[in-house]
């Protein structure tokens, strides 16, 4: 049975943020301006972001089942939808508000509505992907006559200055010559934002306008090779194993040594990441659904910065798959890196830009570098 995404919307709290004002909003380190903000923006090419964070008081606005929520709330798939249309609802997200419960019956619970089937999906950027999945296969075999989908991030909840430690000043003074060493402390701080996405899926093409047929969704998980990349309550150890918080004595000790802080091997990052989602992943699923660079209209590549632009189509020439880079579709530099939400909210502006015609095909790209997960996903306009 065919699936479609009949409508997407976003939440994006409060207003955006340029890069002057971020470092008012998340606050100082140590009461000291950042040694590395500007160097990390000039090769990430973010001009503005969102926080759930007040910037006048530093309170936050919103938690991240409230934006997920809010994203539902504002999908039009057809005259009159309310929430209590929804008959099953999939939730992925990197920052849930709490451990215990998931997140899915947490945002059922800032919409209300009635009882459905409920879904939290964990892990990083795939995350939404994984709620994607699961909405989409539970339609395609009739269990539900539709679904809502949604990714969603409130990473300001671990970038605000409280919950940093010191910048090495050894790692600031080689920015300049290897800038993805940044990834590995205040990378993070000045990339991630927050927001969320909904998508809202059924068995029937919209009758109001154009409608996005799932063609095939495929993850691919890397862990058997490669050990961890990024991680939060845990600590890496040197031989490549994870820590959990758990295994401190105490919970003063694990907050002590920061264990639940969001890190990043960047010297691992660097060596595999394209490698792995280019050479390995794409390269397979070329073979297994006979894609053409040629018949891909719209490629929506989900980077953390613009700094892999270049050697992302470059990877992608070396193995024959080289789609033209005014093809191409993304808006980091307005929305920044959301993590979970980033392909709903690239999506949803795409859909709705006018751009799109019947007949048109997608092509998005959801990597995470948690443990090396790869996502593609391919979609026909309707």
């Amino acid at each position: 049975m065919s699936v479609y995404i009949n409508d997407l919307a976003t939440f994006m709290p409060n207003q955006p943020i340029t890069n002057d004002q971020m470092e008012k909003v998340l606050g100082m380190v140590n009461q000291l301006p950042s040694r590395t903000r500007r160097i990390i923006l000039r090769n990430n090419k973010i001009q503005t972001r969102h926080y759930a964070i007040d910037p006048e008081t530093g309170q936050s606005t919103h938690n991240n089942a409230e934006l997920s929520a809010e994203a539902v709330r504002k999908l039009k798939p057809y005259d009159n939808f309310a929430v209590e249309d929804i008959e099953c609802l999939c939730c992925g997200t990197s920052t849930p508000d709490q451990m215990i419960p998931g997140h899915a019956p947490m945002v059922h619970g800032e919409l209300g509505g009635r009882s459905c089937e409920v879904l939290s999906a964990a892990g990083v950027c795939t995350s939404g992907m994984s709620a994607l999945k699961y909405a989409w296969m539970n339609v395609a075999l009739g269990l539900s006559g539709n679904a809502v989908a949604t990714g969603s991030e409130i990473a300001s909840s671990y970038t605000q200055a409280g919950m940093c430690g010191e910048i090495d000043p050894d790692k600031a003074e080689q920015l300049e010559l290897q800038p993805t060493l940044s990834f590995e402390a205040d990378f993070l701080r000045w990339m991630l934002s927050d927001g969320a996405g909904a998508a809202f899926l059924s068995d029937q093409p919209s009758e109001q306008g154009l409608s996005l047929r799932i063609d095939w969704i495929d993850l691919i998980s890397y862990a058997h090779e490669l050990e961890t990349c990024m991680y939060a309550g845990a600590d890496k150890l040197e031989d490549g194993s994870l820590r959990g918080w758990r295994e401190h004595p105490s919970l003063t000790e694990a907050v002590a040594h920061s264990s639940f802080l969001i890190k990043q091997d960047v010297k691992l990052l660097n060596r595999e990441i394209l490698t792995i989602a280019i050479e390995r992943a794409l390269a397979q699923l070329i073979g297994k659904h006979d894609l053409q660079a040629e018949a891909i209209d719209w490629f929506l590549p989900h980077y953390s910065s613009d700094y892999f632009r270049v050697d992302l189509f470059d990877r992608m020439e070396k193995i024959g798959f080289a789609i033209p880079t005014e093809r191409w579709f993304t808006n980091l530099t307005s929305k920044g890196n959301t993590g979970a939400a980033s392909i709903y909210i690239m999506l949803e502006e795409l859909f709705h830009s006018g751009q799109l015609k019947k007949g048109d095909k997608l092509l998005c790209f959801i990597p995470e570098s948690g443990r090396f997960s790869m996502c593609y996903m391919h979609l026909t306009v309707c």
